[in-house]
Formats: C-alpha cells, structure tokens, sequence
C-alpha cells in the first residue's frame, strides 16, 4: 500500500531572524517543492506563508512561525507531501513507490528479488534488487526495464549476460 504522506526533504537549518527555514529537497528539482500550500512535519500540517529557491536548496516561511526562536525546533525534521496534492504525468510515479516492488524476468518470469534502494546517479536511476540467491543492479533506463506496474507491486526487466 502506497504511504499517504511522501518525504519530500530536510530542515537543515534556520535562515535569517524571521522565522524561515532552510529545506534540502529530495527531489528532482528543489522548485518542486514550490507547488504546496501545506507541508508536513511529523504528520502534522504546516501552512506555507512563502517559498523560495535559494542554491540548491528552498526557503520556507511557515505560518506562525515568526521568529529564529520558532523555527529553531524544526531544524532536522523531514519535510513530507500529501500523496493528494501531487497529479502525476501517466507513466509517472514516485522512487518511495518502488521500493520492496517484486523484481522478475520479462523472458522467464523468475522472480529476481525485490527492490531494496534506488540509487541515482547523474546518468539513470539504478534499481538495487536483492534477491535470495544474489543481488542486482539494474539501470533503469528501457534497455532493461520492460514494464513498472506499481499498482500491482512488480517490475519486468530483461537482463543481459553477467549481469
């Protein structure tokens, strides 16, 4: 089952005396983050007075949150979305998502492992599969990935020899 709420980033630090925050994204790009009224912190709602970029990184000023002093106990926190907030393109769909997905051959229909991490390196994501007998590092590019179905929980890739 697909989580509700997705971690989107990290407050890292405080930024100036008027109560922003600075967050680290874990998204593609930082702008990404610009999209939200609301973040979340430890499930609770965070209503998001302004955003900005600034770097790599987003400033955010939360509503009620005047003041170095207010902001101070947020640094650390992991910032998270509301699944519902998000419309994604068809075919599109979160890394979260595919973790623990079954991992089988599109040729055999051998089950390989389950997705354990995703890495991501500048040139593709890489799924790293652990399977019973062995693990697996897979590009995720369309040489190898024949089908991703999260709603059904699988992946179909087509591996080359000494892979």
């Amino acid at each position: 089952m697909k989580n509700r709420f997705l971690e989107t980033g990290k407050i890292v630090n405080t930024h100036g005396i008027a109560g922003e925050v600075k967050i680290m994204p874990w998204a593609d790009e930082p702008e990404f983050l610009l999209e939200f009224d609301t973040l979340y912190i430890d499930g609770q709602p965070m209503k998001v007075a302004s955003a900005r970029v600034h770097k790599n990184s987003v400033l955010v000023k939360f509503q009620g949150v005047n003041d170095i002093n207010a902001a101070v106990k947020y640094r650390d926190k992991v910032v998270c979305i509301d699944r519902a907030d998000v419309e994604l393109e068809d075919g599109a769909f979160f890394l979260a998502d595919l973790m623990g997905l079954e991992v089988r051959d599109a040729d055999s229909g051998e089950v390989l492992g389950k997705i354990v991490d995703v890495l991501t390196p500048p040139a593709s994501n890489v799924y790293v599969v652990q399977g019973s007998k062995q693990e697996h590092m897979i590009p995720a590019v369309d040489e190898f990935v024949v089908e991703t179905n999260v709603d059904e929980g699988y992946l179909r890739v087509r591996l080359i020899e000494g892979m």
